[in-house]
C-alpha cells in the first residue's frame, strides 16, 4: 500500500527557527520568564503611516482581486527603485509580489530549477533553501564558511562545487543566520563566474538595509551589465519596516523568468492581499518618513548588537565575529562539547534562554540569537547565559 503523504511532504523538515519561537510561547503563555533569542522579526510596530495607507485602502474599498502579480503602481515604484540601485533596464514587468519573502524565494527556485538540478547554497545557510529546492525536486549542494572567513565563501569555492547539473547559486547578504554582508567585488566575482557559466543566482537582499559600521549592502544584479539576465533578486518589507504579519515580498527577475513566476503564483496563490499592497506603496510615496521610522529603528538594532556582542564575548568559552547587517548573532559554542541542539536545549529547560541551534542552519558549532528584542531581555538573556556556561 501506498504511502498517505507524497514525497515531498514526506521529506520536508518543519522550520526549526518557528518551532523555537512556537515552544518559547508557549512556555510565556504558562506564566515562565522566558527570555526569547529565536524570532526572525523586528520587535517594532510597522510605521504609522503604512498602517494608515492600508486602513484608508480598506475604507476605500480595494479588498477586492488584483493583477496576481501586483498592484501596478507599486509594482512601477520597485522598478524604479531597482533603477535607483544601480540595475539597469527594470520595468514593472519585472516585478512580482508575492505573499511573504518566504515565498518569494520559493517562486524564484520554482521557476528555474527542475527534478535532479543541482542548487549550491553557502552554509551557513536560512533553513527554508534546502527544503524549497529539494521540495522543487532539486539537489542542495552546501559550500561551507566558517568563522574565520567571516561565513563568506568565495568564487572559487563554489566554482569547484559546479558541475554540469549546477542550475542555480543562492547568496543571502546580509545573511540570516550569520549577519554577514559580502562587499561589491566579492559579489562581483560570483556573479560574474555565474554568468559565464550560464547559471541563476537568487540574491535574498530581504536584510539589505539593516547595515552596521557604514557598511552598504550592494545589489547583486548590479554589479556588472549581464547580472541582468541571470541574477533574481527577492526581497520584502518584512524585516526593513517591522511589516512580518503582512506577508508582502518581492522579486526583480529577469523577462522570461519574472513571467514563469507570475503564472505559477497566478495558480497558486493569486495575488498578495490587494489593501496591504497599498500599504507597502506609501513607503515609496513617503520617502521622508520611510527613512526615519527605518534609521530609528536601525539605530535600536546597533545599540543591541554590540550590547549582546561584547556580552557573548565576555563569557568565558564563547566567541562570537561581529556582524554587519540584518539582526543576528552567530557565536561559536563548539568548546563545550556539546551539540547545538543538546546547548539549546538544555539552556531553555534550566535557564529559560530560546536560542537556535546552528545545526539548522548547517553549523553545529554555533547557535544564533536574533538582537531584535529589547534591552532588558539581552540583559538579562547575558546573565542567564554566563550563569548556564558556567555550569558546563
Amino acid at each position: 500500500m501506498n504511502g498517505r503523504l507524497s514525497n515531498w511532504a514526506s521529506n520536508i523538515a518543519p522550520s526549526p527557527t518557528l518551532v523555537v519561537d512556537g515552544k518559547s510561547k508557549k512556555l510565556k503563555a504558562e506564566g515562565k520568564d522566558v527570555c526569547g533569542f529565536g524570532a526572525g522579526e523586528p520587535d517594532f510596530d510597522t510605521p504609522s503611516f503604512i498602517k494608515e495607507a492600508c486602513a484608508k485602502a480598506i475604507r476605500d474599498g480595494k479588498t477586492k482581486y488584483i493583477p496576481a502579480s501586483g498592484l501596478p503602481a507599486l509594482r512601477q515604484a520597485l522598478a524604479d527603485f531597482y533603477v535607483e540601485r544601480g540595475v539597469p533596464n527594470v520595468k514593472a514587468p519585472n516585478i512580482i509580489v508575492s505573499p511573504g519573502g518566504k515565498f518569494s524565494c520559493y517562486l524564484a527556485i520554482k521557476a528555474v530549477v527542475s527534478p535532479g538540478d543541482e542548487v549550491i547554497i553557502p552554509s551557513p545557510y536560512w533553513v527554508s533553501y534546502p527544503e524549497m529546492v529539494k521540495l522543487c525536486g532539486g539537489v542542495p549542494v552546501f559550500v561551507a564558511a566558517d568563522d574565520s572567513a567571516d561565513f563568506k565563501v568565495s568564487a572559487s569555492q563554489i566554482k569547484a562545487a559546479m558541475t554540469e547539473k549546477t542550475k542555480l547559486i543562492i547568496l543571502n547578504s546580509p545573511s540570516n543566520p550569520t549577519g554577514a554582508v559580502y562587499t561589491g567585488d566579492e559579489l562581483s566575482e560570483i556573479v560574474k563566474l555565474a554568468v559565464e557559466k550560464r547559471i541563476f543566482v537568487m540574491a535574498d537582499e530581504i536584510y539589505s538595509f539593516l547595515t552596521y559600521d557604514g557598511k552598504k549592502a550592494v545589489c547583486a544584479a548590479s554589479v556588472c551589465e549581464q547580472a541582468r539576465d541571470w541574477v533574481i533578486v527577492t526581497s520584502g518589507f518584512s524585516k526593513t519596516y517591522a511589516m512580518t504579519g503582512w506577508r508582502l515580498g518581492t522579486m526583480c527577475a529577469p523577462d522570461d523568468i519574472a513571467a514563469a513566476a507570475a503564472s505559477i503564483q497566478s495558480q497558486t496563490t493569486s495575488n498578495a492581499t490587494s489593501f496591504a499592497q497599498f500599504g507597502a506603496l506609501a513607503v515609496f510615496e513617503n520617502r521622508d518618513l520611510a527613512s526615519v521610522a527605518v534609521s530609528e529603528m536601525l539605530a535600536s538594532f546597533d545599540r543591541r548588537r554590540l550590547m549582546l556582542l561584547n556580552g557573548l564575548n565576555s563569557i568565558k568559552g564563547i566567541s562570537c565575529r561581529r556582524a554587519e547587517g540584518a539582526f543576528y548573532l552567530f557565536p561559536n559554542i563548539s568548546s563545550f562539547g556539546l551539540s547545538s541542539t543538546d546547548f539549546c536545549s538544555k539552556i531553555l529547560d534550566e535557564e529559560l534562554v530560546a536560542i537556535v541551534p546552528g545545526i539548522a542552519f548547517g553549523a553545529d558549532g554555533n547557535v544564533r540569537f536574533s538582537y531584535a528584542v529589547s534591552d532588558s531581555v539581552i540583559e538579562k538573556g547575558l546573565e542567564r547565559m554566563a550563569r548556564f556556561c558556567a555550569k558546563l
